[in-house]
């Protein structure tokens, strides 16, 4: 059995996302979020969040224990581009593409 939790269209980069993702995937509960909280990136905040809600709904949608739950996937799909200009010399126009991403925390009991 497996607890989701989903964030959809966050105001961050998949890329810049990944990088936190692949620190916490297959680590237990406890040991992801201890390493979440020492590590200097926006995307800690909302993958820690996340991790958290995740445990929330396996503990009591699915009744599981959540001392024995660990990290069993996690990933982050690209969302909608936002798509803004920038004025650039000579009447010229150049595009910022801002990027979201739809985050996903799976977590599951150990056998």
């Amino acid at each position: 059995m497996e607890a989701k939790a989903h964030l959809k269209y966050a105001r961050i980069s998949p890329r810049k996302v990944k990088i936190v993702c692949d620190l916490i995937r297959g680590k237990d509960t406890k040991t992801a979020r201890a390493i979440l909280l020492q590590t200097p990136k926006a995307a800690s905040e909302l993958l820690l969040k996340l991790l958290k809600s995740a445990v929330a709904n396996a503990e009591n949608n699915h009744d599981m224990d959540p001392d024995n739950l660990y990290v069993s996937e996690t990933f982050a799909n690209p969302g909608p581009t936002l798509k803004r200009i920038r004025p650039q010399a000579r009447g010229r126009a150049f595009r910022i593409n801002k990027r979201t991403s739809h985050i996903t925390v799976v977590v599951a009991e150990k056998d």
